[in-house]
């Protein structure tokens, strides 16, 4: 299992990228987080397959319709992830 924090900058809040990345993320049987941060950006962190996260990666490069991504930063999670994938 693979697990990775990205940070998404743009106009992602307000636009349901958080609910939307859940519902993507779940799809693909990920498991994680999805949360606002104080600076604008949305946090997700997720675990599963490498093939699931990277069809999650893809995804967040553009979000929603609502949404306009400028940058997705990408590192590695080392914590533990909880099951699930929720919104905070």
């Amino acid at each position: 299992m693979l697990a990775v924090r990205f940070l998404i900058e743009g106009r992602v809040q307000g636009v349901f990228f958080r609910a939307s990345t859940r519902e993507q993320a779940r799809r693909l049987g990920l498991a994680g987080i999805a949360r606002n941060l104080a600076d604008g950006r949305v946090e997700v962190i997720a675990a599963g397959e490498p093939g699931a996260i990277e069809t999650l990666a893809g995804w967040l490069h553009h979000g929603p319709p609502q949404a306009r991504v400028d940058r997705v930063e990408r590192s590695p999670w080392m914590a533990q992830v909880p099951p699930g994938f929720e919104v905070g």
